[in-house]
């Protein structure tokens, strides 16, 4: 009988995460008997009780809202990209005891646009400044060597969004959320707001538009994404974020690569299908 091993995913609010799906596609694929992944509802304050009790059986976790930065006091290390926008959503830990942290969204997002023939874009343009659009900046500064506009709702985002700039070394526009409509005319626009947000930028959507990578995933398609696609444009959704970043989590947490991408996107669309 396989010796069991234990992940889950953790944040607050929890109950709609589909990695619980993803990540058991994968086990399941990969013939990976005696592992389990689930979900629990923590928040900050609960963070470190939870590892606290963490036996020998775990292999890792994934970590969603408020956790990303909340866990680096608890981990032994993390990773370069995990440092560079202090966020971690991923936890690997090891038989002798370490815990070590890494980001995969940022890689996730490059993996996604390259599934859809991005490689590199000469311009892109990132709406909203939250903690994804920190993520967004990262992945760019790996794809796209030309202007990068990021438009905001408030002058404290875009302060923020100027600190990340000069910690990523990457020279960034911050413009007003007035002037959005601007943005969809770059040659890649990330969009990375809450649901209902960009539902207004829709009508502006260009006759030729290039590409879009809306993170959302749940409603979908959004408002700009339909549009987009119906003008013919190239649309990257957040169902595509969430597969490669949790085939990354996949990979380093079992030691197995490569974690069956098609077997776990199967499943989340499944998932979002029953909704």
């Amino acid at each position: 009988m396989a010796a069991p091993h234990r992940a889950a995913v953790l944040g607050s609010p929890i109950a709609h995460s589909l990695s619980p799906v993803l990540h058991r596609a994968a086990y399941q694929e990969l013939g990976l008997a005696g592992w389990t992944y689930d979900r629990f509802e923590v928040d900050e304050a609960g963070l470190p009780g939870f590892f606290e009790r963490l036996g020998a059986e775990w292999a890792g976790l994934s970590l969603t809202m408020p956790l990303k930065r909340a866990v680096i006091p608890l981990l032994d290390e993390i990773s370069d990209t995990a440092a560079s926008v202090d966020a971690v959503n991923t936890v690997v830990l090891t038989e002798d005891g370490r815990r070590t942290g890494d980001n995969t969204d940022v890689p996730g997002m490059v993996a996604a646009l390259r599934e859809h023939g991005i490689d590199k874009v000469d311009a892109a343009a990132i709406l909203g400044a939250g903690a994804t659009a920190s993520s967004a900046l990262a992945a760019l500064t790996r794809i796209c060597p030309g202007e990068i506009a990021v438009y905001v709702r408030s002058e404290a985002r875009a302060a923020e969004m100027r600190r990340w700039a000069e910690r990523l070394e990457v020279t960034v526009r911050v413009a007003d959320w007035a002037d959005a409509e601007q943005a969809l005319r770059a040659p890649l626009v990330i969009s990375t707001t809450p649901a209902g947000v960009t539902d207004a930028l829709a009508r502006s959507v260009p006759e030729r538009p290039a590409a879009l990578f809306d993170v959302l995933y749940d409603p979908w398609p959004t408002d700009l994404a339909a549009r987009w696609s119906s003008y013919g444009g190239a649309v990257v959704s957040g169902l595509d974020l969430l597969v490669h970043q949790a085939v990354l989590q996949v990979e380093q947490m079992t030691g197995l690569a490569p974690a069956p991408l098609d077997a776990m996107r199967k499943a989340g669309e499944r998932a979002l299908a029953a909704r």
